[in-house]
């Protein structure tokens, strides 16, 4: 692995994350809150020199073009810590300290939306659109958008690219992956600002539309509001969050295939999208009959609570338009399902994915017909596509390596924390990128009181859950340390 061309990198991101960092600038000068400026302008140098510094030991634009699977990762995984760290600067400012500060910013930048704010009358609106603003980059990737607007990424893009978005089918939208990357954030952009339209129409004011949208569209459901979406007190609102919650959860591919080209039955055709929709609507149903039963929810209410959660979880949003946490022991059950499932691949969601999830049951399916039939030859297909038995492999060892981190994690967070439902949420709501769990970390409580300890592991969790454990595995390989010229 050539350090150079990976550090070099990662110093050309920094260069454009510091860019970034004077958002929230403009967003204080709008509101008036100048008091806010110093925090974001501190992150702003932060990041340029550090940026500077780690391209010092320049790389030629030759170096990049040439840059390999392992160094692709390597940078991958190194630039989303450095997004995270430098994120970390104006949390300081706010008497958060230094553990809880790296906690609100990797939850942002990974898009998992667990929060250690206890009152959140404490803060100025700069600091919320801000925490929006870090999950709204982190959900479709730093690095799809500096591969899109950045030519210097045009050929090493396409490394990167599936680096920080590993899809078990590799899908092709446009001939050059800098395209592709353009046409993902052209409409991820796009649903966030139609989001924020629709939103303000709905009655909310400019603030908090903007900082649900960025949330919503990015996955991740921090929010201005204390309360979360249970604060509006809107069912109309409620529906609209849900709707793009789950345009959020889909496959962005896909979504390019819909309105772009116009391939309508391409929803229908998908595999993916079809079992996505089948699974959040049986979910969901079952915790409206179970809310309805249990909890004495009105239909309406237990209609829109069951599926608005579900998809919140599945998609690993975080809203909570009630609190889950106060629920029976039934519907808390069917919740917990969406954790370990996820939504789709290439989409600003976290979690194991559906695609590798069905993989799985096919994969479970082959091996009882061999059984059966010991000669008899039983491909697995994918989106109409059959899967080679390379990616096969890869996919069962991925599955593997995520349920071990996360049993790993619960039982270490078991052991500090002593108590079971921190450990086994907590971990899967970390890992899966999802946020809030249950009980003492519930939708409407805080990860604060938590130890030092137990949250650094949370953190762990999330990043690499964010980018789908490959780049992190493939640094603990010896080989991949092979300094070459």
């Amino acid at each position: 692995m050539r350090l150079n061309v990976v550090i070099n990198t990662v110093g050309i991101m920094l260069r454009y994350i510091a860019l970034v960092m004077l958002l929230p600038v403009i967003f204080a000068l709008c509101y008036g809150e100048y008091s806010s400026i110093l925090p974001y302008i501190t992150g702003f140098f932060i990041s340029i020199i550090l940026g500077l510094l780690f391209s010092l030991n320049k790389a030629s634009e030759k170096d990049i073009d040439t840059m390999n699977k392992p160094e692709a990762l390597a940078a991958a995984f190194f630039a989303w810590v450095c997004f995270a760290l430098v994120a970390a600067v104006p949390y300081l400012f706010y008497n958060l300290g230094i553990i809880n500060s790296l906690f609100e910013a990797v939850s942002g930048v990974s898009t998992t939306g667990a929060t250690i704010l206890q009152d959140f009358s404490l803060y100025p609106k700069t600091f919320f659109f801000y925490r929006s603003m870090t999950q709204w980059f982190g959900g479709m990737g730093i690095i799809v958008l500096f591969v899109a607007v950045l030519p210097k990424f045009a050929v090493a893009g396409r490394q990167m690219f599936f680096a920080e978005s590993p899809n078990p089918v590799e899908e092709k939208v446009t001939p050059r992956i800098r395209h592709t990357a353009s046409w993902l954030w052209g409409i991820y952009l796009g649903l966030t600002v139609l989001q924020t339209v629709i939103l303000k129409l709905s009655g909310l004011d400019f603030y908090n539309s903007i900082c649900t949208s960025l949330s919503t569209v990015g996955a991740g459901g921090f929010s201005p509001n204390p309360d979360s979406i249970i604060g509006y007190h809107s069912n109309f609102i409620t529906v609209i969050v849900m709707i793009f919650a789950f345009l959020a959860g889909t496959n962005f591919i896909l979504l390019y295939k819909f309105f772009v080209q116009r391939k309508f039955k391409a929803l229908f055709k998908s595999e993916e999208f079809l079992t996505y929709l089948i699974i959040t609507l049986l979910i969901g149903l079952c915790i409206a009959f179970s809310l309805c039963r249990n909890m004495n929810f009105t239909p309406q209410n237990a209609l829109i609570t069951g599926l608005f959660q579900t998809i919140s979880i599945i998609t690993s949003t975080g809203f909570a338009s009630s609190d889950f946490g106060g629920w029976d022991f039934s519907s808390k059950l069917l919740l917990l399902l969406p954790m370990f499932i996820g939504a789709s691949a290439i989409s600003a969601c976290g979690g194991l994915k559906i695609t590798r999830w069905i993989f799985v049951f096919k994969y479970i399916r082959r091996e009882i017909n061999k059984i059966v039939h010991p000669k008899g030859v039983y491909p697995i297909r994918l989106e109409g596509g059959a899967i080679s038995t390379e990616v096969a492999q890869q996919i069962m060892a991925f599955v593997i390596f995520y349920f071990a981190i996360f049993a790993i994690s619960a039982f270490l967070v078991g052991f500090i924390e002593q108590n079971a439902s921190v450990a086994i949420v907590g971990s899967i709501a970390s890992l899966g990128n999802v946020g809030p769990g249950f009980g003492a970390i519930g939708p409407l409580n805080h990860f604060e009181h938590l130890t030092n300890a137990t949250k650094l592991i949370f953190m762990f969790d999330m990043l690499i859950g964010r980018l789908e454990l490959i780049p992190f595995l493939a640094l603990l390989h010896k080989d991949l340390w092979q300094i070459k010229k």
